[in-house]
């Protein structure tokens, strides 16, 4: 009886395949991106043939209500499942490799951690699931774990290389442990995690692994590939450490596609299994979804498409390599300069877009928050970091032609703070300006809980008119 279902299920997903997996030879196929970028033109010419595609007469109103189904949009199919492979092929994938789109990072990063509840409690018996990650891991794999009920360990950093102390993760790591978490590089600091060494944990431990590389995305990817630091060896952190059983990476970060669309990836369909949510005995007929959201919007994946195989590896090369000598130069002239190296340090050892910096531990009486406040009035969005107390900038193609007026501003900054210290001396009111106020306040144990407010307010405000 069994081998007769089977044999009907084979049936019936192959109909499946034939009717969703259209094509034909007139068709580009990217299941990785091309070498070298394709024109506008050639791109706008391929959207008009994967709109002829045959799919339902929706817009005669032939389609019940609304039109939901990826069968609908057979061309949008095809462009997101091209997205995913090419993604998967630069973090070097395994053949089982496989994936889905997202609205972003934090859904990403949300779907990795359902996985990993749901994919520990199938597999290993786990029903109060526990993560291991570092302290500076993106905010988004805190909210997965108070989304989905699962306790999280924040683990400290090496205090010299800024990445997550290893022994510290190892001593965490117990029967309920169903994920460990790297970054490549975190937010805060952008430093590259040690995910080798987390990777023989997993391994070790048959726990499942994540690298989240939604910032890194496509600079991280193509460091190595761009010989930007030469023959300086880059450490891994992709699907090439067998370890590693998911990644995180932002199209729509350095891959320069449209806001909106984020790759999780995954070493193998098992795992991807976790995150969907299938209903087939609900009322309105049978339902599957493979992320989050039910409806999803399909344009967003048409404009992220178009700009990879635009792009191509050639200029995401170019892309990587321009922008890392831009940082570069501004975390040497930190380190280098007469009156930055006085006063100011680099965090760790960033090799990639991600410069951030703080004040040095002999230096009294500078405030870096100030120091962001005065930038800001030059027209500088810096980023505010605390524990420790820092600023962050997260380089662009667009900061590449102003780098030297940006190191510019950023010594003559510091040479005011250090004037203004030295004339009003112990008199002097310490972290004027409104970061850093708001930072005080954040990091004071008396009114710390103002600081949540102050952000409830922000978010309140979003949606006042």
């Amino acid at each position: 009886m069994n081998k007769k279902v089977e044999k009907e299920l084979e049936s019936v997903l192959a109909k499946i395949e034939e009717e969703i997996m259209q094509n034909n030879d007139d068709l580009l196929q990217f299941p990785q991106l091309p070498a070298k970028g394709i024109t506008t033109e050639r791109v706008l010419t391929e959207l008009d043939n994967l709109q002829n595609l045959k799919h339902s007469d929706w817009i005669n109103g032939k389609v019940s209500g609304a039109v939901y189904h990826g069968d609908v949009f057979p061309g949008v199919r095809k462009m997101e499942a091209e997205v995913v492979s090419m993604v998967l092929k630069i973090f070097n994938s395994p053949e089982t490799g496989c994936g889905s789109t997202t609205s972003g990072g934090t859904e990403s990063l949300l779907l990795t951690g359902l996985a990993a509840r749901q994919y520990g409690k199938a597999y290993r018996g786990i029903t109060q699931p526990e993560v291991i990650a570092p302290v500076t891991v993106h905010a988004g794999i805190e909210k997965a774990c108070f989304y989905f009920g699962m306790k999280l360990h924040k683990v400290d950093l090496d205090p010299k290389t800024y990445q997550v102390d290893i022994k510290k993760v190892k001593r965490l790591i117990n029967k309920n442990t169903v994920l460990l978490v790297g970054s490549a590089p975190n937010y805060p600091h952008g430093i590259i995690d040690d995910i080798e060494s987390l990777s023989k944990l997993a391994l070790k431990n048959n726990i499942l692994l994540h690298v989240d590389a939604c910032l890194g995305s496509f600079i991280v990817s193509f460091l190595e590939k761009s010989g930007v630091h030469g023959k300086g060896a880059i450490p891994l952190f992709d699907f090439r450490l067998p370890g590693v059983t998911s990644i995180s990476c932002d199209t729509h970060k350095y891959g320069f596609a449209p806001k909106g669309s984020s790759i999780i990836m995954y070493r193998n369909s098992k795992i991807r299994e976790c995150q969907y949510y299938v209903l087939s005995d609900w009322t309105g007929g049978m339902y599957g979804s493979p992320t989050l959201a039910g409806s999803r919007p399909g344009a967003l994946m048409v404009g992220c498409w178009a700009t990879l195989v635009n792009i191509g590896e050639e200029g995401y090369t170019k892309s990587c390599r321009d922008i890392v000598r831009t940082s570069m130069k501004l975390k040497y002239a930190i380190q280098g300069n007469e009156v930055l190296s006085k006063y100011l340090e680099v965090i760790g050892n960033p090799i990639g877009s991600v410069i951030s910096f703080k004040v040095r531990d002999n230096v009294n009486d500078f405030s870096i928050y100030a120091l962001g406040d005065l930038l800001g009035k030059k027209g500088w969005h810096f980023a505010s970091l605390q524990n420790p107390a820092a600023l962050h900038f997260a380089l662009t193609r667009l900061t590449i032609p102003i780098i030297d007026e940006l190191i510019g501003d950023i010594i003559e900054s510091t040479e005011h703070l250090v004037e203004e210290n030295e004339k009003h001396g112990d008199n002097k009111k310490k972290d004027v300006g409104d970061t850093a106020a708001l930072y005080g306040v954040a990091g004071s144990v008396t009114t710390s809980g103002v600081a949540d407010k102050v952000i409830i307010a922000f978010l309140d405000t979003l949606y006042k008119i």
